[in-house]
């Protein structure tokens, strides 16, 4: 097994593809959201018993900490990381164990995915690889995370793969056959057999209303929902709040702030006709801001991401859009960056609701304190990052917009912009202790012990 941090093709080279062998196999790219960002918290992990399963997850337990001191005290098993994968795939081994056989199935697998989710609580995708038998993956039962099957007809017979976003599959040639189900299991054994089984009494799909506005591709298809579709509707609401509440405000132009606002910006100014450009060009090479740990990284990074196109900005009344504001860094030094290129006026528009609440599944938005909207009104917060104007998208209009592409799904996690967590077990005791963990400052701290470490180690 290898991992390591950064880029992908950084980690992995030409001459360590060459040498894999065998027919199967599990990968994962990570950014952390518990625990801490070192290599040694990069995933799959693996446990030589039972069977020497290597596993990989996407989400956060919201228990990992009960979990912990269950699976020491009374399963005896003993994790290396504070990861809280490292918990979930020593909690599925832990079932798996207790049919004490030589040989696994798929009803083992099953069996313990099931009591798997009676003792794990919060978000979950995760898909693991036993040696010899097969793959399988599994969902939370709210299916909060993403989780596709995809299969390959070849002349050697039908190959299958399990991933987060369908833009997995497709690039290598994998057509989509279905979501997993919330609360759902399939296994596929090495004779290319498909098993699935409902492992959980009770499931509803409520998956996380963020992978459409932020983190998913904008040509994933995630629950039969199209991304790209998803955005462009945000596109429209956005436009018909804007021609409502600003009806004699002359926009001269419509930018996006690269690159995932770009459909709904594209849309927007069709919508208000208004053109379309580009302003600002991106460094491909620099790492989304909001997820990067520390607030001095991320203020820094924004200018070594984009550069501003000063032609487009000069004497114009300008609509910037973006996805999403969470801590205002980004949106501050990109109106900054507006006015320095010429910009006359600069407005701002939201393709989301504000940010206001920590979200505990898995994407790393944990200390409300950091957020910009916190404890602020849309005026203040216009005044804080220097627009002359600001509009968010209405958290209803966002709904409807992600909606329309699946009318089966009744309701989403939209924890992040109105503080209702769907799992039901979020107090405030739980928010204030990953606020504690996942700070800026805690971050860092840890990222300043790591580097000792890596110093220390490299001396000696």
């Amino acid at each position: 097994m290898r991992k390591g941090n950064g880029l992908v093709r950084n980690v992995f080279r030409t001459r360590h593809m060459t040498k894999l062998i065998g027919d199967m196999g599990i990968g994962h790219i990570r950014y952390p959201t518990a625990g801490s960002a070192s290599c040694a918290e990069a995933q799959p992990f693996y446990v030589n018993s039972p069977y020497g399963i290597a596993f990989a997850h996407n989400g956060n337990l919201t228990n990992a900490e009960t979990l912990a001191k269950e699976l020491f005290e009374q399963d005896l098993r003993h994790t290396n990381t504070n990861s809280d994968s490292e918990i979930l795939l020593n909690v599925l081994a832990s079932g798996i164990a207790e049919e004490q056989k030589h040989r696994i199935n798929e009803t083992d697998i099953f069996k313990a995915v099931t009591k798997l989710h009676q003792r794990v609580k919060g978000a979950y995708a995760a898909i693991g690889m036993v040696p010899g038998y097969g793959i399988f993956g599994f969902r939370d039962p709210h299916g909060i995370r993403p989780l596709i099957l995809g299969e390959r007809i070849t002349d050697k017979g039908t190959k299958y793969m399990i991933a987060s976003e369908s833009v997995a599959l497709t690039a290598l040639g994998y057509k989509i056959k279905r979501d997993v189900r919330p609360g759902e299991a399939v296994v596929i054994d090495r004779k290319g057999n498909v098993h699935a089984h409902q492992c959980s009494e009770k499931s509803e799909l409520n998956p996380c209303i963020f992978e459409f506005v932020y983190f998913a591709r904008p040509d994933s298809i995630i629950d039969n929902i199209s991304v790209y579709k998803s955005r462009l509707r945000m596109g429209e609401k956005l436009a018909e709040k804007i021609k409502s509440i600003w009806p004699k405000e002359i926009i001269d132009v419509v930018m996006p702030v690269p690159d995932t606002s770009r459909t709904a910006a594209l849309q927007l100014a069709n919508a208000i006709d208004v053109k379309y450009r580009e302003g600002f060009i991106k460094n491909r090479y620099i790492a989304r801001t909001f997820i990067m740990p520390g607030q001095k990284q991320r203020k820094k990074s924004v200018r070594q991401k984009l550069s501003a196109i000063e032609l487009e900005f000069k004497g114009k009344n300008v609509l910037l859009v973006d996805d999403s504001i969470v801590r205002g860094t980004t949106s501050k030094e990109i109106v900054q960056m507006a006015r320095s290129a010429g910009a006359k006026k600069v407005f701002f528009a939201s393709a989301a609701p504000p940010v206001r609440y920590p979200n505990v599944y898995g994407i790393d938005m944990a200390s409300k304190s950091e957020f910009v909207a916190h404890n602020k009104t849309e005026n203040e917060i216009c005044l804080s990052i220097g627009a002359d104007k600001l509009v968010y998208q209405d958290l209803e209009d966002l709904i409807w917009s992600v909606q329309q592409g699946n009318l089966d799904i009744s309701q989403f996690d939209c924890s992040c912009f109105d503080g209702k967590y769907i799992t039901n077990d979020i107090d405030n005791n739980y928010l204030k202790t990953i606020e504690a963990l996942r700070s800026d400052d805690a971050k860092e701290k840890n990222m300043t012990n790591e580097n000792s470490e890596l110093i220390y180690n490299q001396v000696d």
